[in-house]
């Protein structure tokens, strides 16, 4: 089982595989400081904001539920902290 923040982590590469992009033009795209996206993507931020993923699904053309319709996103670990 994984937590949300490595889903998030992994489907954000997964993405930008599929887009044949990198993460610094992904920032770019989605009007996100390329720190912030280095951040999650390096593991440094478990707690990405709903804000955040909306603004990489818009750089990218997608949805939010295009985004969280993975199985990465199945089976996730209960969270209540």
């Amino acid at each position: 089982m994984v937590n949300i923040g490595f889903a998030v982590k992994l489907r954000i590469l997964e993405l930008c595989t599929e887009n044949n992009i990198t993460v610094n033009k992904l920032a770019t795209v989605s009007g996100i400081t390329q720190s912030t996206l280095n951040n999650i993507v390096g593991g440094r931020n478990n707690s990405t904001t709903v804000s955040t993923v909306k603004k990489i699904c818009d750089g990218l053309g997608i949805s939010i539920e295009d985004f969280f319709h993975s199985e990465l996103f199945r089976n996730l670990e209960q969270e209540l902290k």
